[in-house]
């Protein structure tokens, strides 16, 4: 099939009003993580409205909209949960009632990242209305806790739905720039102990905050050396939170933790994370307790899936056919030559291809630096860009193959 790509742009553009419409009326729905039945449920709705094949939501809450039944699987993700709003008063409008004016959309979730699914959705009304089905099934999974644990979605939907893309497109903000990876990331804990007395007289006992300072030292230290990769750059690790435990206020602590939020660059791995933290000479010194934090929150519809709070890092190889694919649709849509780069924060793809090698790439519509910020917003032009690009993946994708074959 020769892909018509002027008619694919054409017909993203006719779809902004609808797209900008919906992604309103999800911004319209508090949707913080394990809280995100409502949204769902409306994204249900506008996938069966828009005309995809089937729509269900698995147990753990994840809205898969499915496109076509040929051979080659591929996804387009992107997850439906927010943060918070923060503090209110740094806002300048409603955060969920948001706003619009010529070129963009406000409200909590538009480029973090609830864009990228308004998106997703309406190509494949695109792939429908233009008759582009082929050789491919197309999954739109609007996947849920990724603020709260990202991938964990994907470890459900792997492991228990047994579904397993030959790649997956991530649609979190890259301002509409092909991104090939991005660091992973590791939540640890560091606990140390002592001996509680009466406030007035600390010498007889033991006190765990003074046991926990110079570590704190030490790991800030300890950031200043860790692995630079050339293209993912340095891995860094800071103290996120601190926490003490004590009879009373007028007691010595008998009890100290520290939260550490560690980002792993390429060739770092969590059993050298942990190793390192527990070879300074204060955590030695003190017997602290260096481990990983579990998660075990349930989804809104009460599923608890445990898992290790570890997110692997991913990089794709920039010469992969999925990489070309997505670098040829580009092209042939916008006729210049798209940006490759890689995301500062982590998505859903530490356990698509960080777990389990399942390729995978990012494209989305929004800029990284309005997630988690107050006013957020995202761009029109960038919403019509990316529902454009996501109708033209999948047939790129078959015909890079294709070519490659053939040259082989």
């Amino acid at each position: 099939m020769n892909i018509p790509m002027e008619r694919i742009l054409k017909q993203a553009k006719k779809e902004e009003k609808a797209i900008t419409a919906f992604l309103r009326d999800m911004v319209r729905i508090p949707s913080e993580s394990a809280e995100e039945e409502a949204v769902a449920l409306r994204i249900k709705e506008e996938m069966e409205k828009v005309g995809f094949d089937e729509v269900t939501i698995d147990k753990m809450g994840n809205v898969i909209g499915r496109i076509g039944n040929g051979k080659h699987l591929i996804a387009i993700d992107g997850h439906i949960d927010t943060v918070g709003i923060g503090e209110i008063k740094n806002w300048t409008f409603d955060p969920y009632e948001g706003y619009e004016d010529d070129k963009t959309i406000g409200g909590r979730g538009t480029s973090d990242q609830e864009g990228g699914v308004a998106s997703a959705i309406y190509a494949g009304k695109i792939i429908k209305d233009l008759g582009l089905e082929d050789d491919y099934t197309l999954l739109v999974t609007a996947t849920v806790q990724e603020e709260d644990c990202d991938g964990l979605c994907w470890q459900y939907i792997i492991e228990e739905d047994k579904i397993r893309p030959e790649f997956v497109v991530i649609t979190e903000p890259t301002s509409c720039r092909i991104y090939r990876g991005h660091r992973g990331r590791m939540e640890i804990k560091v606990s140390t102990t002592g001996i509680s007395c009466h406030g007035s007289a600390p010498e007889r006992g033991d006190n765990a905050i003074y046991k926990m300072a110079p570590i704190i030292k030490d790991i800030e230290a300890l950031n200043e050396r860790l692995h630079i990769d050339p293209f993912l750059g340095k891995g860094t690790i800071t103290v996120s939170e601190v926490f003490s435990q004590s009879p009373s206020r007028c007691a010595v602590a008998d009890g100290c933790q520290i939260s550490i939020d560690r980002r792993l660059t390429h060739g770092e791995t969590y059993q050298s994370a942990l190793e390192e933290i527990r070879a300074l000479d204060s955590v030695k010194r003190v017997g602290a307790i260096v481990e990983m934090y579990d998660y075990q929150r349930p989804s809104y519809t009460g599923l608890v899936y445990p898992t290790k709070a570890y997110f692997p890092t991913w990089v794709l190889d920039r010469d992969h056919e999925v990489t070309r694919s997505l670098e040829k649709a580009y092209q042939g849509l916008f006729e210049k030559e798209p940006v490759v780069d890689k995301w500062t924060f982590s998505t859903n793809a530490v356990s698509i291809m960080g777990r389990y090698g399942i390729p995978s790439i990012g494209f989305g519509p929004g800029h990284e630096d309005q997630a988690h910020a107050p006013n957020e917003i995202t761009f029109k032009d960038e919403l019509v860009t990316a529902a454009a690009m996501y109708a033209a993946i999948p047939m790129m994708y078959l015909k890079t193959r294709k070519e490659g074959k053939e040259n082989t």
